[in-house]
């Protein structure tokens, strides 16, 4: 079996929840011979990171302990990707403990605070914005500072969404944060580019993840519809038929940390089953 990611190392936000997108990454890459470094939040912080809709450092330890059947190397670290000295010190972490920085997954996000726009608080707004779009501009900033300084290039993939390129109500944060990640790897791939790094964004369309299935309730709820009604109407506007599975976004993932990727840079991929065309 060949394993084009052996030798390199990848840190991937927001991969402590079972059956997440960050897990599904996590695993994909490890097929490929990367070595792993696993990060969530780890604990509740405040109102905002609720243990329910966190990766909590247990959980993150029983991915880690999966991820060695693939006979890579794997360790885990908490982190706040609000906060930058936990990034610093995740990224430090990365090169000190499997020898470099090669990949780095912005995957960390809030997509649990919806609500109408009217009834949206300055510090929901907050809250999302400082996760979403400062907490992978950190990440960003982080991963290149080192992959510039090993001088081999690498790859920064920030898993946004099809609200990077479209509206949705009861969103207005979530979308803002979203459509602000297009701009920030178009800018920073231009850079970047010079030094072999690639930018770009994955963007899935609605997956069944946990934060899926509360998304699923929350908005069938709103639109006073019954829950499989609602995953219907939802499978019948996708001409796939489907909604996004994980392994849908790891695919993508993986594919562009691959040498075959090396061209591909500042762009925002649709990973929706043709849902979103643009």
């Amino acid at each position: 079996m060949t394993r084009p990611l052996e030798g390199r190392t990848a840190v991937i936000t927001g991969s402590g929840r079972k059956g997440g997108l960050g897990e599904a990454i996590a695993l994909r890459l490890a097929e490929d011979g990367a070595n792993i470094v696993l990060s969530d939040i780890g604990t509740s912080r405040d109102a905002a990171t609720p243990d329910s809709m966190i990766g909590g450092s247990s959980e993150m330890a029983e991915i880690a302990a999966a991820i060695q059947a693939s006979g890579v190397a794997v360790s885990a670290k908490a982190c706040d990707v609000r906060n930058w000295d936990e990034v610093q010190a995740l990224a430090d972490h990365a090169v000190e403990t499997h020898g470099s920085l090669d990949i780095w997954v912005n995957n960390a996000g809030i997509g649990y605070i919806m609500k109408p726009m009217l009834d949206l608080a300055p510090s929901d707004w907050t809250a999302v914005i400082d996760v979403n779009l400062t907490g992978a501009f950190y990440g960003l900033r982080a991963a290149a500072e080192r992959m510039v300084a090993q001088g081999r290039g690498g790859r920064i993939i920030n898993i946004a969404s099809q609200a990077a390129k479209s509206g949705f109500p009861c969103a207005q944060a979530y979308t803002a944060s979203k459509h602000g990640l297009v701009g920030l790897v178009r800018s920073a791939a231009i850079e970047l580019g010079a030094h072999g790094i690639t930018v770009n964004n994955v963007c899935p369309n609605h997956v069944t993840t946990g934060l899926g299935a509360w998304q699923n309730s929350y908005f069938a709820e709103r639109q006073g519809k019954s829950l499989e009604q609602y995953l219907a109407d939802m499978a019948a506007r996708i001409p796939m038929g489907r909604p996004g599975v994980p392994q849908d976004t790891a695919n993508a993932v993986a594919f562009l940390c691959q040498d075959a990727a090396a061209y591909i840079t500042a762009e925002s991929m649709n990973v929706s089953g043709g849902e979103e065309p643009h």
